[in-house]
């Protein structure tokens, strides 16, 4: 069944405990699934369709026998493909209850034979998001700004709107950092605006590949699940990982000549700032200099393949990313 976005509000009349929700605006994406989840009481836990899929049979387990006196339960899968079609069709065939399963999506094309079964099947929703056009967006900054009587120009709403990319959730974000800057003020300037949505430095991308190469994989799946990274911030992450996979292999050659790891940090050049630093001792532990040189060639590798498959980049990149943050030495 295809449920449009604007008809998110008669989800809950609806009643469908099945959702497939796909396309590129993160911002719609969240709403959609407040609204799925608006009246559910019970235990929620989110998986990466990964995860899910290596501990299928125990998830399927869990359902089978869980008792009366148990809570509903709720799954949401994020970055779903055509692979937890399997899943959803066991948990129907089953004929599972009080389970709540809500799939979230890149963009899928017609020949996608997960979204062919929601859209067909009368007892699931699917749900398409699209990029928001401007006007939307302007409309949604506008009542923002208002209603926290906050004095803002049409051009300064309109260098918001276009840093947004289409997509309500970067907009608000863009819309809490002016806030955050602004404290107790109430009027910004166009000077103001483009110093702030324009900062250079993407932190959530230089956490990311520090827990990466730290083998942190739990908070690397956590990022990478609470982060709004669009396909054209994949090459930003790949030559951020690539640019920090070299230094750490330099500090690994220079660790096996001297292990006095404090001084080698502190002589490095271009410094390493003190906030990193415990970070680098970290992924020095997590590595030796064999395995961090392949996975630069690997990381290479990986900048071809997602250049040729630039609507699968995410995926290929997400996968890549778990499996470095996983991998053994």
């Amino acid at each position: 069944m295809i449920i449009k976005f604007f008809e998110k509000e008669k989800i809950d009349k609806i009643g469908l405990d099945f959702y497939l929700v796909y396309g590129d605006n993160e911002g719609q994406k969240k709403e959609v699934l407040k609204s799925i989840l608006k009246n559910f009481k019970g235990l929620t836990t989110k998986y990466d369709e990964r995860e899910l899929l290596e501990n299928k049979n125990e998830v399927l387990s869990s359902l089978l026998n869980q008792s009366f006196f148990e809570e509903n339960k709720a799954f949401v899968i994020f970055r779903s493909t055509d692979r937890s079609l399997g899943f959803i069709q066991d948990i129907l065939e089953k004929k599972i209850t009080d389970t709540k399963i809500v799939l979230l999506s890149e963009r899928l094309d017609k020949k996608s034979k997960i979204r062919t079964f929601f859209e067909k099947n009368k007892n699931t929703g699917c749900v398409p998001v699209y990029p928001d056009d401007n006007n939307t967006l302007s409309k949604i900054a506008t009542s923002y700004f208002k209603e926290n009587q906050i004095s803002i120009s049409r051009e300064c709403i309109d260098m918001i709107v276009q840093k947004s990319s289409g997509d309500r959730n970067n907009l608000k974000n863009e819309i809490v950092k002016i806030i955050s800057y602004l404290d107790k003020n109430k009027i910004i300037k166009i000077d103001e605006i483009y110093k702030i949505v324009n900062l250079s430095e993407n932190y959530s991308v230089s956490e990311l590949v520090d827990n990466c190469l730290g083998k942190n994989l739990n908070k690397t799946i956590k990022i990478l699940n609470e982060n709004n990274y669009s396909t054209e911030d994949c090459i930003l992450i790949i030559r951020t990982l690539i640019s920090k996979s070299k230094r750490l292999s330099k500090i690994l050659k220079d660790y096996e000549k001297n292990e006095n790891l404090d001084q080698i940090i502190s002589t490095y050049r271009p410094p390493i700032f003190w906030k990193d630093k415990n970070a680098v001792k970290t992924q020095v532990k997590a590595w030796n200099s064999i395995k961090i040189d392949d996975l630069i060639f690997k990381i290479n590798d990986l900048e071809l393949l997602i250049k040729k498959n630039s609507s699968r980049s995410l995926n290929i990149l997400y996968d890549f990313l778990i499996d470095t943050a996983q991998a053994k030495i």
